[in-house]
């Protein structure tokens, strides 16, 4: 009489991973918006809202502090405003604009790429067209809009958050 028995065929199911797997597979799969402007409070509001829709947040004040992240964390988009005051931490007063930033990107290999979304409190009459010509991948005026900021951010680099990732247990 042969005792061995054969293993039993069975069907693979999907289980959800735990939380703490969950959060740092969540975070290292996150878009990374970059928003560059000289206004705290406009760099908290919208890192607030950006946060709350499953983006991770990195934030810069000036030009300098701009192109140190990007080079650095390889944002996969960049809010970026068009005037900035003199960046005296930058050795006396550099004045960078936001076109200045984003020609430094485009000349960046490693950030030649990344999506640039011009966000002004200037006319748009000013900035658009010339925005648009220096290869910005779309134009907001202050104050924004953050259901049409959100919805361009989707098209263009897609949700925040990934699905909640599952594993196959036997």
């Amino acid at each position: 009489m042969n005792t061995q028995t054969q293993p039993q065929a069975h069907r693979d199911f999907m289980m959800p991973l735990p939380a703490s797997v969950i959060n740092s597979q969540t975070i290292m799969a996150q878009k990374k918006i970059l928003v560059v402007d000289d206004s705290m409070i406009i760099r908290k509001t919208l890192s607030m809202k950006l946060k709350a829709s499953g983006y991770q947040v990195l934030e810069a004040a000036d030009g300098a502090t701009a192109v140190s992240t990007i080079r650095r964390e390889k944002p996969d988009l960049i809010l970026l405003d068009i005037s900035f005051p003199p960046d005296v931490g930058a050795g006396g007063g550099v004045a960078w604009d936001g076109f200045l930033i984003m020609g430094w990107v485009q000349r960046m290999d490693e950030a030649k790429n990344i999506p640039v979304f011009i966000i002004t409190g200037g006319t748009p009459e000013q900035y658009k067209s010339r925005s648009e010509a220096a290869g910005a991948a779309a134009f907001f005026q202050k104050p924004i809009n953050n259901d049409q900021l959100l919805a361009a951010i989707r098209e263009k680099i897609g949700e925040g958050t990934p699905s909640k990732p599952t594993t196959p247990m036997a």
